[in-house]
This record gives structure tokens, sequence and C-alpha cells, in this order.
């Protein structure tokens, strides 16, 4: 069933367009869902109602600040770390705010640590392969992103690049580990 934005009650539109404008997208998905579930609206419906929405507000969305994901950037991040660079790696992770997202990491040894270089919400993303021009997987932006960039910098170190389930978010995959 296909339901209006209007249709909703104006209380839930406004809840819903206030955690829009604060860039809160699964707690607008959620208050959607949750509202329109008797008169049918699925989650999918709910996602594209509230997509309508970030759309309607633009720029007006107080969106969070892009990680930087050129190689310059990160390559100057990498710099500044103290230890011996041994792998970058792209892992999976989310919360009730974003949702999945992409952590790009460059793991060091002696002493052994992740530094993390970026995060790459959906959003960023979509910028970042749009910037490029880049066709990309519509269901993991943020996945095609971080692998891209991760893959460059990898290579400008001259070191690996992981990411285990690039193709399904997965916060418990496996890790790559420097082996001594």
């Amino acid at each position: 069933m296909n339901i209006e934005w209007e249709e909703l009650p104006e209380g839930i539109r406004g809840q819903v367009d206030g955690y829009v404008l604060q860039d809160r997208l699964l707690n607008a998905v959620r208050v959607v869902w949750e509202a329109g579930r008797a008169q049918g609206v699925d989650l999918n419906e709910a996602q594209k109602l509230v997509a309508d929405r970030y759309e309607h507000f633009g720029d007006r969305v107080a969106r969070t600040p892009d990680s930087p994901l050129d190689l310059e950037s990160l390559a100057s991040r990498t710099s500044g770390i103290r230890a011996r660079v041994v792998a970058v790696e792209a892992v999976w992770d989310g919360d009730t705010v974003h949702g999945w997202f992409v952590r790009l990491l460059a793991l060091t040894e002696d002493p052994a640590g992740d530094h993390e270089l970026a995060t790459v919400y959906w959003g960023t993303g979509v910028r970042a392969l749009e910037a490029e021009g880049a066709d990309s997987d519509p269901r993991h932006p943020h996945a095609a992103a971080a692998t891209r960039a991760g893959t460059a910098l990898a290579a400008h170190l001259g070191v690996p690049f992981h990411f285990a389930t690039p193709d399904d978010p997965d916060d418990e995959a496996p890790r790559w580990r420097a082996t001594p």
C-alpha cells in the first residue's frame, strides 16, 4: 500500500522532519514505519517517504561532515602515525543514528594498533562516487567508496588492503592481522 506524506498525522510528520533536519535517518524511518504500520506501510515505503523528506529539505539538513577520501588527505593522515603501517583495512560498523557504515583503518605494528582514517557513511559513499563519476552498487555505495579509497591508499603505501565482506555488512567479519 502506498501512503502519501500528508496522510500521516501532523505530530508524526513534525517528529520525522525534526529527525531528518538533524540527519538522524534511522530514527525518522522508525517513526514513519511504526506510525504507518496500521495503514500498511512497510519498511521500504517508510524509507522512501523519509528519503523524499531529505530531498525536500536539501541543504537545510545538518549533515554529519564527510570524511575526506582523496588519496592526498588519507596519505597525510597516515604520515602522522608514529608506528609502521602494515595494512589498510575497511571494516563494517553501525549505530542507531547512521545505520551501517564503513571504517577505514591504518593497521600498525611496533606498536600494534588500529588508526581511524575515515568513516564512510552511505551518503559519504554516494557523494564520493558521484564526484569520481563512478557507477556503483546502489546497495552499498559506502563499501564501494571505502574500497576505492582503501585500495588506492594501500597501493600508495605499498601495503595490503583488506575488506572481508564488502558485499554484506558484518561487524564480526574476520579482520586482517599481521603475521610476525
